[in-house]
């Protein structure tokens, strides 16, 4: 199987290069994050057409998930079990939102999470990002321990970069989000529970980086980060055979600022 995950920066505008994509790499299993749009917003039958069955959860604008999988598509959840919702104001009721989804693709059970970002080590959406985590980390946890045998993949846009070789200029990012000790703490807090980051290993060159801004010529600079990853469960993480960010999909017109990672499965 090849499994890949891929922060898209809105799935109505990059469709064309998704789908071709999608053929000239022969995935067979597709989380996607960030797809800004809304469940009827989305483009279905694009996919369909060359093979995928789809699932989506959005509800506005922002954020989105979605899996394709043309090996099967079944038990599909919206959220895991604890995830928590965001408000502003404390006194507001908070709301989910579309950050995970699920579905069992071929015997694995996939996840496609797109992390809270956190804006500012000070905004509440800071305090709301630590909370999204744990209750994953427990929720992964409790999936694990009530069967070690489980195939689970923690795949998507995780918002941390979980050491200073997956930062460009590590100064840069001092007092600021996705490297922060408490975002570092929860991402490896999910190892600790048994769960592997599973890309690594393959691509463990110096710079190599899953993100790049927009802004001031980042992507031709090479000043990136690597906050999209995936962790799997023992029994999954000992079938992983190989792992490769694909970067020259984060070239040309059009382009999302995030590059796809692939994995693959024996």
């Amino acid at each position: 199987m090849r499994l890949a995950t891929w922060n898209v920066n809105s799935v109505r505008s990059r469709q064309d290069r998704i789908v071709d994509w999608l053929q000239r790499s022969d995935i067979d299993v597709l989380a996607m994050q960030e797809t800004k749009c809304k469940d009827e917003q989305f483009p279905y039958e694009r996919f369909r057409e060359i093979g995928y069955e789809v699932a989506h959860d959005g509800l506005s604008q922002w954020n989105g998930v979605a899996l394709l999988s043309r090996v099967g598509l079944e038990d599909v959840q919206i959220g895991f079990e604890d995830q928590p919702g965001f408000s502003k104001d404390p006194e507001v009721e908070a709301v989910r939102e579309a950050r995970a989804i699920g579905a069992t693709c071929d015997g694995v059970r996939v996840w496609s999470l797109y992390v809270p970002n956190g804006r500012d080590l000070a905004d509440p959406h800071y305090t709301y990002k630590l909370e999204w985590l744990a209750k994953l980390q427990a929720d992964a946890m409790a999936w694990i321990s009530a069967d070690p045998q489980a195939q689970i993949a923690l795949v998507g846009d995780w918002n941390i970069a979980p050491t200073d070789a997956d930062v460009w200029d590590p100064e840069l990012f001092e007092g600021k989000t996705h490297t922060s000790q408490p975002e570092r703490d929860a991402f490896e807090a999910f190892v600790q529970a048994g769960f592997a980051e599973v890309t690594r290993q393959f691509t463990s060159e110096p710079r190599t980086f899953t993100y790049w801004d927009y802004t001031q010529l980042r992507f031709p600079k090479k000043q990136g980060l690597r906050i999209d990853m995936a962790l799997a469960s023992p029994a999954l993480a000992s079938r992983v055979s190989g792992a490769s960010i694909d970067r020259e999909e984060r070239k040309g017109k059009g382009a999302s600022d995030h590059a796809p990672v692939i994995l693959e499965l024996s």
